[in-house]
């Protein structure tokens, strides 16, 4: 299991998260060497997180890489 994480690791060296506005919501979009490979947004109530939607197809991340 070890392994996986190491190998993991070292994909998503480049990885960045950058905080934006999804939907109105609070979000992140990861953005992996300049590519945006995922957008997440939060659903937020006083000081927790209460739901999270994630979008990782490509697809669907177009507008986001324009």
């Amino acid at each position: 299991m070890a392994r996986f994480f190491v190998g993991v690791a070292d994909r998503l060296s480049d990885l960045v998260l950058v905080e934006r506005t999804v939907n109105g919501r609070p979000g992140l979009v990861a953005e992996d060497a300049g590519t945006t490979v995922a957008v997440y947004a939060f659903d937020i109530a006083g000081d927790r997180i209460r739901h999270v939607w994630g979008v990782l197809n490509p697809e669907k991340l177009r507008p986001w890489t324009a």
